[in-house]
């Protein structure tokens, strides 16, 4: 042990028995912060500033006092997202199986850019990609790339519906940029991902955005959609999705891609984490017309509970998604000499080689686990709305269609307080949102521990919580 006199002499490029030390004190806590429970809050943010902050240090602390700072900070400051009782957003949770492989990741340090500065990734790559389109039930041909997370995902997708449909109209947008381009259209639903909207804006095309109406289950309105459509100057790029934020709804595949590409256009699905009810047999009908799409988007970090990051762009028209994206240079060693090149299918060219730890739970879960853990979620996430709506004075905001449950249950300042009140208490976490104006809360079940019991647990402690805080003006505290 180094203490805080600075780190050892470099040894030459050999690793020292000190080094050996610190990753058996890292595999000591991983045990315990596993099996230890704790509350569904971070215990004491408020060191943080003291644990993290100071000045940098001239000479440094050593390995072993650094480890342990930064523990006392973890410990102090975060939440427990891979709990099985945290619903505040779609996080999931970290899989045993993911956390062993994204150490080796970690500890292999591959840049999955070219294939030349990791085959291991590449290949890896390349047998998640065929895997997957094989398990969503993807056009032959679809291609894959990882990104960071879901947004960037959007990105390189969208970044292909430009390409395609520009170069439909004469335009190599690639050479020529946007300015004094041919028209392009979009067309988002009225419940789109902020993710997506942020995506067309660095595009360049924030100004051509138009939005659909939804019904009030939160599904795209397809007769809205025709009419927008059949109205739509030059080149069409339709955003739709595949689990709503908020409510879960999947919008009408089928029948919005029959408009979009009757008008020539490209439909693009936002699926972060829906795509993944499409492992499951018994769920995969509430997403039938899935494969009639041009590109997805979504994440392993939801649904499929890797650890993060893991995002995943795919796509059914390999041309311009590769064009969209690549670049060369002299100094890089590209696939002309080798295999493919993980950079030429996203965004992102240096990045860690995650394909290893999506390949590890692919190859760990198989089909039948993967289902597994999506229908025990949506199981956990009807038996919370059922549990809940019951109770007088809450209600469902919109049919739990997947893994998310969204409720009403007075005005806003009631709301607000009922998830702070849950919140503190460490039993759950949960999150407020609007609902087409009406102010709601949403319960996201997506971590592969969370089943009918963290279900019943946390439906008990929120009708306690709702149950203490009645409406302004209605009485004392309802009993049972």
């Amino acid at each position: 042990m180094t203490g805080t006199l600075g780190p050892p002499p470099l040894a030459d490029g050999q690793v020292v028995p000190e080094d050996l030390d610190l990753l058996d004190s890292v595999a000591r806590y991983a045990r315990y912060f596993l099996e230890t429970p704790r509350p569904v809050r971070p215990r004491d943010p408020q060191r943080l500033g003291e644990l993290l902050g100071g000045e940098l240090s001239q000479k440094g602390h050593g390995e072993h006092a650094t480890l342990r700072r930064l523990i006392d900070a973890g410990e102090c400051g975060l939440l427990p997202s891979g709990d099985s009782r945290s619903f505040g957003y779609v996080v999931g949770g970290a899989l045993p199986i993911g956390i062993a492989s994204d150490w080796l990741v970690s500890l292999w340090d591959q840049c999955s850019a070219v294939y030349e500065t990791s085959p291991l990734a590449s290949v890896a790559e390349q047998v998640c990609e065929r895997w997957l389109v094989d398990l969503f039930g993807l056009p032959t041909g679809t291609v894959l790339g990882l990104t960071s997370g879901c947004t960037t995902a959007n990105l390189a997708c969208l970044a292909a519906a430009r390409e395609h449909q520009l170069r439909a109209a004469g335009w190599e947008v690639n050479d020529r940029g946007m300015r004094h381009s041919p028209p392009l259209t979009v067309l988002a639903g009225a419940h789109t991902h902020v993710s997506g909207l942020r995506c067309l804006r660095l595009l360049g095309l924030g100004g051509q955005v138009e939005r659909v109406a939804a019904g009030p289950d939160g599904r795209m309105d397809p007769r809205h959609l025709a009419d927008l459509a059949a109205a739509a100057p030059g080149g069409l790029i339709v955003c739709g999705q595949v689990g709503s934020t908020d409510c879960g709804s999947v919008d009408p595949l089928t029948e919005i891609a029959a408009i979009t590409h009757e008008h020539g256009g490209w439909l693009h699905l936002d699926a972060a984490y829906g795509m993944w009810a499409a492992a499951s047999p018994a769920l995969r009908p509430r997403l039938d017309g899935l494969e009639r799409a041009d590109s997805w988007s979504c994440d392993g970090h939801k649904w499929l509970n890797t650890p993060y990051d893991c995002g995943i762009a795919l796509c059914a028209h390999p041309d311009p998604f590769i064009d969209a994206v690549r670049f060369s240079a002299d100094y890089l060693q590209t696939a002309e000499r080798t295999g493919r090149d993980p950079m030429d299918h996203r965004v992102e060219i240096s990045q860690r080689a995650r394909a290893l730890t999506l390949w590890a739970i692919l190859h760990q879960e198989g089909r039948d686990g993967i289902a597994r853990i999506i229908e025990r979620n949506c199981s956990a996430a009807a038996e919370l709305g059922r549990l809940l709506e019951r109770e007088p004075g809450i209600g469902l905001l919109a049919p739990v269609t997947l893994n998310q449950v969204l409720l009403r249950i007075g005005d806003e300042g009631r709301t607000r307080r009922i998830v702070d009140i849950l919140n503190s208490s460490g039993s759950c976490w949960v999150t407020s949102t609007t609902w087409n104006g009406v102010p709601a809360i949403r319960i996201s079940v997506s971590n592969w521990q969370s089943g009918r019991e963290s279900a019943e647990a946390t439906a008990s402690a929120f009708l306690q919580t709702y149950r203490g805080q009645p409406e302004p003006g209605a009485g004392p505290p309802h009993r049972r």
